[in-house]
């Protein structure tokens, strides 16, 4: 198709051509003269055009579709992506699956940020179940979940990370969402109005506490996990914890708030409901910290899920709960829907019985370690007085900026150079004085990707 397009050039002036071109489409989109998907004509037509050589039309469309304003369609060449302010602003969005502007890096956690899914493994265990199934198999599941999927996830966690419950005190849900659904509604009928949140954490997760019908009570973060004095201080008789690998800050809940934590539950009856969201997803030297559960089970939810391991589009999560409490929850969920994907459910206790899950881990956490490497190195190449810190786990690194640097300004650099990425800032429900950050997900890049996006974040921040 020849297509055709104007652009004002000037051959005499002291700017480059390629500079010239890139400066005129990029001020067209800004404006909305050219609008979200306008087809551009290519590169050999528009240098025919303009009687330049190919070369300069080559390197201005790489450039912009670097920063974000145009993208180049494999079979349906370049097109206009969308409109970019000349500020743009990343909002703290409330939850991690919400729209990124096309960028050629996007650094945020969640969504479709993901590493590869084990499709083979997948496949032979979901034919294995599909060929197994019984006729009573296709009916509606119970509540509680399958029961041979409920006795794997009991010896599972047992032997990876310490839970003690039996199948008969595991729960399987449609992902930590469902479950977290299901503990506030049994929370507000038994007459709870707040519950404490780790600050920073997780956006999303507030949200969805509030429209719940429940009060969220941040309680302060530190080097050591989440402040049990602060809890203790906020009246509260329920909270929600991430301590193997907290979200965002990525540091794990030290032996000595393990303890305090455990001991305000029991003097005051109050449950601690433990997040372990990246579940198997540890690649730093040492072992992981065993579940907080196994020291409390009675004042415990252990949940768990299959979204950064597997996949969030399975909807595949668990609890392990105290039997009085997993009745309510049972009878709480009666009011909402009739059970988890059967098929699902079995193929999943096929890849636990077969060691399959634990195969794919191994090749997961490989896969993390060096991206988590990747960036470590890039940071101190690029970034000079930025440091990765917490555990290296799960699927993103917390990167503490140095003290005087202009956070919310980097984040909007950041993006007019075609990288999103979140700040620390956007974590917090309390503004305090700590360290600029930036909440980096790297798993699902390649290593030379890793090390391009931090250099452009150390270029934005060196001329701020």
């Amino acid at each position: 198709m020849a297509l055709h397009m104007t652009v004002e050039i000037v051959r005499d002036s002291g700017v480059s051509l390629t500079a010239q071109i890139q400066s005129f489409i990029r001020r067209e989109i800004s404006e909305g003269v050219l609008h979200p998907g306008t087809r551009l004509p290519s590169s050999r037509r528009l240098a025919h055009d303009l009687a330049v050589s190919r070369s300069v039309v080559v390197e201005a469309y790489g450039q912009l579709v670097a920063e974000g304003y145009l993208e180049a369609v494999q079979g349906a060449g370049t097109r206009v992506v969308r409109h970019l302010s000349p500020e743009p602003v990343v909002p703290a969005l409330l939850d991690e699956g919400g729209e990124v502007p096309a960028v050629r890096w996007n650094l945020h956690t969640g969504g479709r940020n993901l590493p590869p899914f084990p499709r083979r493994e997948w496949l032979a265990c979901y034919q294995r179940a599909l060929w197994s199934a019984a006729s009573a198999d296709h009916g509606y599941p119970p509540l509680a979940g399958e029961a041979g999927l409920r006795v794997e996830l009991a010896r599972y966690l047992g032997r990876v990370r310490g839970v003690r419950a039996t199948g008969e005190r595991v729960m399987v849900v449609a992902g930590f969402a469902q479950a977290l659904g299901l503990l506030c509604s049994v929370l507000r009928e038994d007459g709870t109005a707040a519950i404490g949140i780790e600050d920073p954490g997780h956006p999303g997760q507030r949200q969805f506490v509030r429209e719940s019908g429940l009060r969220v009570v941040p309680v302060p973060v530190d080097e050591e996990g989440i402040d049990t004095e602060a809890l203790a201080a906020s009246g509260v008789r329920a909270v929600l914890v991430t301590p193997a690998h907290q979200f965002p800050t990525g540091v794990a809940l030290s032996a000595r708030r393990r303890e305090a934590l455990m001991r305000w539950a029991r003097e005051t009856g109050g449950l601690v409901v433990e997040d372990d969201y990246d579940g198997g997803l540890w690649y730093e030297r040492g072992p992981r910290p065993l579940a907080l559960q196994r020291l409390a089970p009675e004042h415990v939810v252990y949940a768990g899920t299959a979204s950064k391991t597997l996949a969030p589009g399975l909807r595949l999560g668990w609890l392990a709960a105290p039997e009085d409490l997993l009745d309510r929850l049972l009878r709480a969920r009666a009011r909402h829907d009739l059970g988890t994907d059967v098929l699902t459910q079995l193929a999943f206790a096929e890849m636990l019985r077969g060691g399959l899950l634990d195969r794919h881990l191994r090749r997961l956490n490989s896969h993390c370690r060096r991206r988590r490497d990747a960036l470590e190195e890039a940071v101190h190449r690029h970034l000079p007085g930025a440091e990765v810190t917490g555990r290296a786990a799960g699927l993103h690194a917390y990167v503490r900026l140095p003290r005087h640097t202009d956070e919310a300004g980097v984040v909007a650099g950041a993006l007019r150079r075609s990288v999103a990425v979140r700040g620390g800032a956007a974590f917090r429900l309390r503004p305090r004085r700590s360290a600029p950050a930036l909440v980096v997900n790297h798993a699902h890049l390649p290593r030379s990707g890793v090390a391009e996006a931090v250099r452009t974040l150390g270029e934005v921040v060196s001329r701020r």
